[in-house]
């Protein structure tokens, strides 16, 4: 077995601040607790909550890695006492609580997935976080069924690409929101039935017109502000309404009437609090639904931009522009030439 290195390249929030306040350390290479693996790491994605922890707006959940990194893929170098569903030599992709900026980094085994052999490192390394956040909102929360119609705002982005191509793969109607010509044009191509430019066209009123009138039945929002209230026009009677972040401000002034009246349910949830037993539930359904389109290509990974490690805070700066369509990656080591 080869020697593991006492010490690895970490990114590091040196404080709040923009991308510039990201930079590089050398920190102890962690050890695997006994229910984790320890993995080499080859590529991680970039998420908005990277972003809000760096700006310090996205407090650290106790005993979590202050390093930001919430998605991994790479080679299981080490495993603890109690893991047994991978081994050493497997390739593996993982949701992290924080972590992945790094060469090597801890995930607890139960939630780390072998990697399809249909995908590269970098591929794999944008899907954990993303796969799950639209697992658990639209089908487990929100119960999405085929022939219903999914209203997904930010519909060019990591989370929107990857929920397009899951309702799709599922037999759900799409519907995205977007901000320009372009992305309209990408989510179309990724499967979407309906694309609104939000700039330019009031996605309400396309909605119900997508829907002869009656409105979407499930909602993922990642605005909020003045979207609730518009949400509850848009949506359908006993519409569902899931909310995974706030970019427009978490606070609305709403006619929360329309809640009552169509019999609305207007939920939401983040992932990175949820405990190890919910993450590893999520896994497993996840394994047994989502790996299998997957591994047939109905749902493939859309890649903005890739940088190296060492460039995070040019990752950050890109997502922070809006206009990346798909997910940002960071690559480590070997996956670099990729």
């Amino acid at each position: 077995m080869t020697k593991l290195p006492s010490h690895m390249t970490v990114i590091a929030i040196s404080q709040p601040g923009g991308p510039d306040v990201l930079v590089p350390e050398q920190r102890a290479v962690p050890v695997p607790a006994p229910d984790e693996i320890l993995v080499k790491v080859e590529a991680a994605g970039v998420n908005r909550p990277d972003v809000l922890q760096r700006m310090g707006k996205y407090p650290v959940p106790p005993g979590a890695s202050d390093l930001p990194g919430l998605e991994i893929a790479g080679e299981v170098v080490a495993v603890g006492a109690k893991a047994t569903k991978h081994k050493i030599g497997d390739k593996v992709m993982s949701l992290t609580s924080g972590g992945g900026y790094a060469e090597y980094c801890v995930a607890p085994d139960l939630h780390a997935m072998t990697i399809p052999p249909n995908l590269s490192m970098s591929e794999a390394a944008t899907l954990p976080e993303t796969v799950m956040t639209v697992w658990h909102n639209v089908f487990e929360r929100c119960a999405l069924k085929p022939g219903e119609t999914l209203l997904v705002h930010g519909g060019s982005s990591g989370i929107g690409t990857t929920a397009i191509q899951m309702a799709k793969a599922f037999g759900a109607k799409v519907i995205v929101t977007v901000g320009s010509q372009d992305k309209c044009d990408a989510c179309l191509k990724l499967g979407a039935d309906v694309a609104i430019n939000y700039k330019t066209q009031d996605f309400v009123a396309e909605a119900k017109a997508a829907t002869g009138g009656e409105g979407a039945n499930v909602i993922l929002d990642m605005v909020g502000g003045d979207y609730v209230d518009r949400n509850y026009d848009a949506a359908a009677t006993e519409g569902r309404i899931v909310q995974i972040a706030f970019l427009g401000g978490p606070k609305a002034t709403a006619n929360f009437g329309k809640l009552m009246m169509k019999r609305l349910t207007h939920t939401g949830s983040t992932l990175r609090p949820r405990s190890a037993a919910d993450k590893a539930a999520m896994v497993k359904a996840i394994e047994t639904t989502v790996l299998p389109w997957i591994a047939a290509g109905k749902v493939k990974p859309l890649i903005d931009s890739s940088f190296a490690l060492q460039d995070a805070g040019k990752a950050h700066a890109r997502m922070e522009t809006s206009q990346h369509i798909g997910k940002i990656v960071l690559t480590v080591g070997s996956a670099n030439k990729v």
